[in-house]
């Protein structure tokens, strides 16, 4: 019972054998994958998507290096997209896209791409957007954070903490339900230090195919720091791609090898990191209900 809760299955990648792919999924145990969105046009695309397949869950939102893509408009559309696709009621049946939207994503900081300190700070006055979108619509959030030169620490990790702490003081003085459960660090690349400050405020640590790789151990230590019940697992499909297929289009049977890696870290077996990383999942995204 895996859950992949990162996959960019909508990407033309797929195109040719989206189902193949899906198959093989439902062969290596996996029961659901979350497709996040960049930008309005792909969450429109991964509702669509989600409709198709009952395995298959939306994120909609607008990645931090997608801005240009961004406008006055653009947070009233991502919300009346939520609004033409509710979830159920608690007797109704999931169909065309109902209870498929679990989360707004992919948003974040990206300063290893975007330099400008103007535009640095558009990407942090859009996250706050965002999350006040998230809070509105009781939806936990998809977090992505890159640095300048791919560092462990640096100035997107000092504001992303600020703005998340902020928000996050703001779910709990509202009582929000939101503030026990608030999103996620997706394909987390931080330190230690950053991550032990978003799981106090509550976020999961999603866990990506380098993990696997032979010159990952400094990351390795980080995830074995971690307890089980604060990780996600997630490919990034198409990218990201774990061992042994490194080079080749991940895709979301591939979990198995990061829940693998992630078991022998913590000196346990696939089946409990499977169980426990699939248990935070549902209570994370709730998946429909």
């Amino acid at each position: 019972m895996l859950t992949d809760t990162h996959c960019h299955l909508d990407f033309n990648k797929f195109d040719e054998d989206r189902d193949v792919v899906m198959q093989r999924a439902s062969e290596a145990g996996v029961t659901r994958i979350l497709v996040p969105a960049l930008d309005l046009e792909s969450s429109r695309a991964v509702v669509r998507l989600a409709a198709t397949h009952p395995n298959i869950y939306a994120a909609v939102g607008f990645h931090p290096t997608d801005l240009e893509k961004w406008d006055e408009n653009s947070i009233e559309s991502i919300r009346e997209l939520i609004r033409l696709h509710p979830n159920p009621s608690p007797a109704g049946r999931e169909t065309q896209g109902e209870g498929k939207i679990v989360a707004i994503g992919e948003i974040g900081l990206d300063y290893y791409w975007i330099k400008e300190p103007e535009k640095r700070a558009f990407q942090q006055e859009v996250l706050k957007q965002q999350l006040k979108l998230a809070q509105e619509v009781n939806k936990p959030v998809i977090i992505h954070m890159r640095e300048e030169n791919d560092a462990w620490f640096g100035q997107a990790s000092v504001d992303l903490l600020d703005t998340l702490s902020e928000w996050q003081q703001e779910l709990r003085a509202q009582d929000h339900p939101l503030s026990k459960q608030p999103g996620v660090l997706h394909s987390y690349n931080g330190n230690l230090e950053t991550a032990q400050k978003a799981i106090d405020l509550n976020f999961l640590i999603g866990v990506t195919g380098p993990v696997t790789y032979k010159n990952a151990q400094v990351k390795r230590e980080i995830i074995k720091q971690i307890p089980l019940t604060k990780l996600l697992i997630e490919t990034d499909a198409p990218f990201l791609t774990p061992v042994p297929h490194r080079g080749k289009r991940n895709e979301p049977a591939f979990v198995a090898y990061i829940a693998d890696k992630i078991a022998e870290v913590h000196m346990t077996n696939l089946e409990q990191v499977a169980e426990i990383t699939t248990q935070n999942a549902n209570q994370l995204f709730g998946w429909g209900g």
